[in-house]
């Protein structure tokens, strides 16, 4: 084998030696859960659920950046009225999954179908049937997901 030879393969398993001691670096989630466009909850109105009882579609022409997520609303009124008090109206957790905080991580969620308000906070799910397994103990789960959060983002 020639030196040029030796030296490549020397320089590639070294490279690959480095890879496998060094630990890569893991980048925290952010706080809040954003779609690809960069939306809070792919751009529902946050405020909607506590107000209408519902979920609506918010629009570009009504949005607010908090914790570095763009949040969208239906009109003016909620967009200043989350302003005013974003903790009130932001899903728990950031807007990930309930559940899966519950479980130790985080997943993304389905804002028109699996969502649900407890004693005032807006808590959302990754999908129906998810949502259907936090429902059996509600309380556990919310207990549960509170002492893992926010160290699941890590």
């Amino acid at each position: 084998m020639d030196s040029k030879a030796h030296t490549v393969i020397l320089v590639t398993a070294t490279v690959m030696l480095i890879g496998l001691v060094v630990p890569a670096t893991v980048q925290a989630k952010n706080e809040v859960y954003t779609d690809q466009a960069g939306l809070a909850i792919r751009g529902y109105d946050p405020v909607a659920y506590h107000e209408k009882g519902r979920p609506l579609e918010g629009s570009s022409n009504f949005e607010f950046v908090w914790k570095g997520a763009r949040w969208r609303f239906a009109n003016a009124t909620h967009r200043d009225l989350f302003k005013a008090d974003p903790e009130r109206y932001a899903p728990r957790y950031g807007g990930y999954c309930a559940w899966a905080v519950s479980q130790g991580y985080t997943a993304s969620v389905d804002p028109e179908n699996a969502w649900r308000i407890v004693a005032g906070k807006l808590y959302l799910n990754y999908s129906v049937a998810v949502k259907k397994r936090w429902e059996t103990d509600i309380p556990g789960y919310i207990q549960k997901a509170n002492v893992n959060w926010p160290d699941v983002l890590k």
